[in-house]
């Protein structure tokens, strides 16, 4: 059998990398080492162009507001077109609270209208009122006819609305998700996923990453089960924290 490699391509992890998101591309590659899978991690960063084909995951975690304007004006003049180009041949994208606002079409803040790469049928808008802060559980269904819960923390001043042709990732079953209203969080379009869990996200849910992994890998058959006691651990204290 020949050697299985995950290829990950990390999108600014010099400036989009806040509340250790970081941690999210360091459990992807313990996961891949425990079970013999190769692991090759790459980045793009300003002014680098991007080549669709050269990862299996593309990952945008979060930032602050500057370093968020930086990156969503070369996410439209630079990667745009090959992010696309991934999402068309039905690569995987995760992006996380900042990352994930950058995928709609647009994120307003006050008279400054920053644009999004329009993967997903959103928009957010910077609300006056309170930052939507605290832990958070959602019940997914990724695999169809089986539901499971992501949990994490979510922080964030801006208010995500999905279109009509947007899909939820889930349903919130504690804390305030896209814009503390409709019950909505996170976002997903086929392989593309966005999400205002942090935490990091993927240690705190381990099976998750093992999705990401799988589909990633195109392992139809699965995956190495691995002894998962201390991320069962983190997982259902993560649950514990949001109250689920």
């Amino acid at each position: 059998m020949p050697e299985r490699l995950l290829r990950v391509c990390a999108l600014y992890p010099d400036l989009m990398n806040i509340y250790a998101d970081r941690g999210n591309l360091l459990l992807l590659e313990r996961r891949c080492h425990w079970r013999g899978i190769n692991f090759e991690l790459s980045a793009s960063g300003l002014g680098d162009e991007l080549d669709p084909d050269a990862a299996d995951l593309y990952y945008l975690g979060g930032g602050q507001d500057r370093d968020q304007r930086l990156c969503a004006l070369d996410l439209a003049e630079t990667k745009q077109a090959a992010l696309h180009a991934v999402a068309a041949r039905g690569g995987l994208i995760l992006a996380v609270c900042g990352g994930y606002q950058l995928l709609g079409h647009s994120y307003q803040l006050g008279d400054e209208e920053l644009p999004g790469i329009g993967l997903i049928d959103a928009v957010t808008v910077r609300s006056d009122g309170p930052r939507l802060i605290g832990n958070v559980a959602i019940e997914v269904e990724l695999d169809a006819g089986r539901r499971r819960v992501l949990a994490g923390f979510e922080n964030h001043g801006g208010r995500t609305h999905l279109g009509r042709s947007a899909q939820p990732l889930g349903r919130v079953l504690r804390g305030y998700g896209n814009n503390g209203r409709d019950g909505l969080e996170g976002a997903r379009a086929g392989n593309v996923i966005g999400t205002y869990l942090h935490g990091p996200l993927l240690p705190k849910n381990a099976w998750f990453a093992d999705w990401l992994l799988a589909t990633a890998l195109a392992a139809s058959e699965g995956l190495d089960p691995l002894a998962d006691a201390l991320e069962d651990a983190a997982h259902a204290d993560a649950r514990r924290a949001a109250g689920v």
